[in-house]
């Protein structure tokens, strides 16, 4: 079922694709770095296509009204891949990202947020959230804090929520509070077959997995389809506090990925 030989030629179209595009990006921000995230959700939408995946959307992204926090549940890096190329957004990771061979180095030139999740780091991790937001990018947050083996959504944590107590200006300039948006992000089939559950940790990265052997089963099966749905955004002033917040996106969250998963669109 795995082929190691598909699995390299993906990963060679992925390499060459990179470097093809690194210099015309690098200039690209030195001239006008807003339109930095067009660029690189055209990237991502090839680089999906170079290793098999076929992205259906499901719903809308809130764009154009200031900026957004994306809240989507998450399984691997292959997440950034399906959501870089849907969002024109940037990512929050952990720290320890920035220091990933070659994809902390890609992770870093595309002004991802990195952020300390230890506690004493937490004032100064919100305040770089809050410049950002303030400077008008919209964030993609994984909430879970972790990834797991795709066949559930862990808890969110109302401490990421955080953010959600500022306001921003929106397009008009006017002050609004920040709009949060739930994301269900879904592995649903292989080759036109439904994925099964015994499947799906495959396109999952979690535990004490090494990269290059889950690159390998990630990328050395057949055409992989991934379906991503746009729930209605809403605010913390809705729901009064981080935590009413934290499980309301769960459980959307959560049922939008039963809901692919069981090959049901509404």
């Amino acid at each position: 079922m795995i082929s190691p030989t598909i699995a390299g030629l993906r990963f060679l179209g992925f390499v060459v694709w990179t470097l093809l595009l690194l210099p015309p990006y690098l200039a690209l921000q030195l001239v006008a770095p807003r339109r930095g995230p067009d660029y690189t959700r055209f990237y991502w939408r090839i680089v999906a296509r170079l290793i098999g995946y076929r992205v259906i959307v499901r719903g809308r992204p809130l764009e154009g009204d200031g900026p957004v926090v994306f809240l989507p549940n998450h399984a691997s890096y292959l997440d950034i891949i399906v959501l870089g190329g849907v969002v024109r957004a940037f990512f929050v990771a952990k720290s320890e990202v920035a220091g990933w061979p070659g994809f902390g180095f890609l992770a870093r030139i595309s002004r991802t947020v990195f952020i300390d999740r230890r506690p004493s780091a937490s004032a100064r991790e919100r305040n770089v959230i809050r410049d950002r937001l303030e400077a008008g990018d919209s964030l993609i947050l994984f909430a879970e804090g972790t990834s797991n083996d795709g066949n559930r959504v862990l808890p969110f944590k109302s401490s990421f929520l955080a953010v959600a107590e500022q306001d921003v200006a929106g397009a008009d300039g006017q002050t609004r509070p920040l709009p949060v948006q739930p994301v269900s992000i879904a592995y649903t089939r292989l080759d036109g077959l439904p994925i099964s559950r015994a499947l799906r940790p495959f396109f999952a990265w979690y535990g004490d997995m090494t990269l290059a052997g889950h690159l390998i089963g990630a990328l050395g099966m057949g055409r992989i389809t991934v379906e991503v749905e746009f729930h209605p955004p809403v605010t913390l002033a809705e729901f009064g506090s981080r935590k009413q917040l934290a499980l309301h996106c769960h459980k959307v969250v959560s049922h939008g990925v039963s809901r692919l998963l069981a090959g049901r669109e509404t």
